[in-house]
């Protein structure tokens, strides 16, 4: 009888012992899966700040009575969009501001590239101004050009600054002009910022990203105490039947613990998902 009461015990604890494997194996398995899932849903960011700036276009040309306005380049550049079967452009004061800024930075500091001597570039400047975009382009040009239409022909007369103006995906514009001293000679700096502001694709909600981000270090939390009680239960080897006791209660404890852990990982999965098509919404659009 003694020996029939021993070999149920130790069959009962080879079972209990299999089922927390069993439980280890599907959280090690969903772990891998979450990884995968977090990844993928990194992809907005590398999107929004896609940037068009091709190389500053410097007019050697000398007019005796130069003269450029904002109102005019604007009216000039959605004539060609219109010549050439592309929709008009918005004007944009949150974007007139960055063209004014990239303007009077030039001549403060007497630079002429898209990026000024400490850094600032055309996504730094959109969001000086509060223009939060999909995506951005700027033309650059310097020099005593006749009038608007001119500084618009000089521009689409090369191929980055025309594609810029041409660029469907852009919806709005500003732009700034003005005359100054420029390596000792008087000349005028001109800057068209374009831009697709944020609003004009679905929105990714940064809520539900801050939810996923707030589980997925739970889960980290979490995963590491199991795995840390793994261990303690890999390292138990009972004899008796106060130790099997003490080690098929173990066993229960934490096979609960992976329950509850893995109830959580399918709601972040959840929760990834729905961010994700929030993502691959937002990327359709910005890609249209």
């Amino acid at each position: 009888m003694k020996k029939i009461l021993i070999f149920i015990i130790v069959v009962v604890a080879l079972v209990t012992a299999w089922q927390y494997r069993g439980d280890l194996q599907t959280l090690v398995r969903s772990s891998q899966q979450l990884a995968e899932l977090v990844h993928e849903g990194t992809l907005l960011d590398t999107l929004r700040k896609e940037v068009f700036a091709p190389p500053p276009l410097r007019f050697d040309g000398i007019f005796s009575e130069s003269a450029l306005t904002r109102t005019g380049v604007i009216s000039a550049t959605n004539e060609q969009r219109r010549l050439n079967g592309a929709g008009g452009l918005r004007e944009n004061t949150k974007l007139n501001a960055a063209a004014a800024e990239k303007v009077n930075d030039m001549f403060e500091e007497q630079y002429f590239e898209h990026e000024s001597p400490s850094g600032v570039g055309p996504a730094d400047l959109a969001k000086n101004a509060g223009y939060d975009y999909i995506i951005i382009g700027e033309n650059l040009a310097l020099g005593n050009f006749k009038d608007d239409a001119l500084l618009v022909e000089a521009w689409m007369n090369s191929p980055g600054h025309r594609e810029n103006i041409l660029n469907a995906k852009f919806t709005e514009i500003g732009v700034a002009v003005g005359k100054g001293t420029f390596k000792g000679e008087k000349v005028w700096f001109a800057v068209q910022e374009f831009g697709k502001p944020a609003t004009a694709c679905p929105q990714v909600s940064t809520q539900l990203k801050q939810q996923v981000d707030s589980l997925k270090t739970i889960l980290d939390g979490e995963e590491q105490q199991l795995s840390q009680e793994k261990a303690r239960l890999d390292a138990m080897h009972p004899k008796t039947k106060e130790e099997y006791d003490a080690y098929n209660q173990a066993v229960a404890e934490y096979n609960q613990k992976v329950r509850a852990y893995n109830d959580k990982l399918n709601q972040l999965k959840e929760l990834v998902n729905q961010y994700n098509a929030q993502v691959r919404d937002f990327n359709s659009c910005v890609s249209a």
